[in-house]
Formats: structure tokens, C-alpha cells, sequence
């Protein structure tokens, strides 16, 4: 069953499927493909930055020390970006696995380099700029190590996202139940979308939040044709991830899901402009 507007389109991490991730270069890459949605990781820096990264540290298979030399997985973790400034942060050097030995550096950006890269690019071309979907990685094991409280972690969030003019163009995702609770009482019209990873049903994980959220957000192979009734029932979009295979792809559009994330958005696209 489709649904009443075509499914959209976030890229996931930019276009993580040509990487570098999470990066820049990824998310204006995305941009071209025409997708509506880019989907972004953030942490915290030391001086309360909100900074676009995957991991709380650096990820040593796509990241290099200040002198552009290799890093191990040991290192990687020990550099705790909750610990440091943006400008020791911005340091390190990321790039593709795919394109390890290329000149092209970058840094992780930002949420507000990236949002004025995106926009810039929308402004220039004369295109609708992009929605971002913003997950806040966040671990109860990791509070007050490698991020804050999830209080003072959704307050910088909403700060930001408020400051940057596109509280009406983003979501505000999590897996931990404690940062969409803190981001509902500080902004409750920001949407927040619910993720989920695990067996436990929709029922048992939407019981887990005192409020209702916009979105529910499963990895797509717990998607179920009975999933979505039921979410449409209460009004709750339906966002899927990591959706990259063009069969499960059509298969997410059968369903009518309201949004797919993917780390390949240029197919995405391709197959939803096929069927609206």
C-alpha cells in the first residue's frame, strides 16, 4: 500500500556508500542526488560543540592522526572527542576506505558546517535545501566519558538545531529512550523519531517513551506489512534504515514506508520516482 505522499529519501550519513561519511563532500554528494532528507551522527566536543561523528572517538579505519599518519583501533579509541576542543578534534583527517591513498582530506565537520555547506549548495543550484535527520549516539554505559548527560546532550542538540533556523527541517533521532524524553520537554514540536534494533515489538518499545513519537524507526528487515498498518493506526511515520539492496529497497515501497535511509540515496531516488 503506498502511502498518501511518496516515500522519502535520507541519505544515510550523506552517502555512505562512497564516503567519506559523515563528512561534508558526503552530504553535498547527497544533496545532488535530490534526496530530501540527509541523515547525520553527533556528538559533543569538550567546549560543548556539536560535532558530526559516528563514533564518540576517532574510527581508525577512516581516520588519520594530525600528521596523516594511520592510526590502530586502540588509538582510535583513545582519542575521546568528549575530552577535546573542536579545533584539537578537527585535527585528524578522515577519509574513504575506498580512497585511502587520495589527497583529499577532510575533518569532521560541524552540524552548523554542514548545515551552511548544504544550504549554500541549495542556494546556488535554486533547489529546496535539504531536511536533516539528526541522531543524537548516545549510550547509558558512555554518560559523562565520551558524552554528557543526556539532559545537557539534548539541551546542545536543540540549542544548535534552534540557532541554525532549521528546527522546522529536521528530526531528532536516538536509540536511547533518555535523549528523545529531554529533547520532547525542551522543543516538543521537533519531531523525534524512536530507533529500534531490537525483537521486542512495536508495543513493548513504544512503552518506553512517556509520549508518543512522529516517527518510528526500525532496521528494515523487522518491517512488516502488519508494522505499518499498525503505525498508520496511530499515526506514527514508518522510517526504515539502512535500506541499500534494490529489491528490499522496492520491497520498503510496497510496504509504503514514509522514509527510507540509505547509504546509496541516488537509487533510492531512482526507484522511488519510478512509482509516483
Amino acid at each position: 500500500m503506498l502511502p498518501f505522499h511518496p516515500t522519502q529519501v535520507h541519505g544515510h550519513r550523506g552517502c555512505s556508500g562512497h564516503g567519506p561519511e559523515n563528512t561534508v563532500p558526503a552530504f553535498l554528494h547527497a544533496a545532488r542526488t535530490g534526496c530530501q532528507w540527509l541523515e547525520l551522527d553527533v556528538v559533543i566536543t569538550a567546549d560543548d560543540q556539536v560535532l558530526v561523528s559516528h563514533e564518540p572517538w576517532m574510527d581508525h579505519h577512516a581516520c588519520r592522526d594530525p600528521h596523516g599518519k594511520p592510526i590502530t583501533q586502540e588509538q582510535g579509541r583513545s582519542v575521546n572527542i568528549f575530552k577535546l576542543s573542536l579545533e584539537e578534534v578537527q585535527r585528524y583527517q578522515c577519509f574513504s576506505e575506498v580512497d585511502a591513498d587520495s589527497a583529499h582530506r577532510v575533518h569532521k565537520p560541524t552540524l552548523a558546517e554542514t548545515v551552511q555547506a548544504v544550504d549554500r549548495f541549495a542556494e546556488q543550484r535554486t533547489i529546496t535545501p535539504s531536511g536533516f535527520n539528526i541522531e543524537v549516539k548516545s549510550e547509558p554505559a558512555l554518560y559523562g566519558t565520551f558524552q554528557p548527560e543526556p539532559s545537557r546532550f539534548a539541551e546542545l542538540v536543540v540549542q544548535e538545531v534552534i540557532a541554525l533556523g532549521i528546527a522546522q527541517r529536521c528530526i531528532i533521532q536516538s536509540f536511547d529512550v533518555a535523549i528523545l524524553e529531554a529533547v520532547h520537554g525542551l522543543a516538543p514540536l521537533i519531531p523525534v523519531a524512536l530507533l529500534v534494533e531490537n525483537a521486542d515489538g512495536m508495543e513493548a518499545n513504544l512503552q518506553r517513551l512517556t509520549f508518543t513519537p512522529n516517527y518510528y524507526s526500525p532496521a528494515f528487515s523487522i518491517a512488516n506489512a502488519q508494522l505499518a498498518e499498525q503505525l498508520r493506526e496511530r499515526n506514527i511515520g514508518l522510517l526504515v534504515w539502512t535500506v541499500n539492496e534494490e529489491t528490499d529497497i522496492e520491497g520498503m515501497l510496497e510496504l509504503g514506508v514514509d522514509g527510507i535511509i540509505t547509504d546509496f540515496p541516488e537509487r533510492a531516488m531512482a526507484l522511488v520516482g519510478k512509482r509516483y
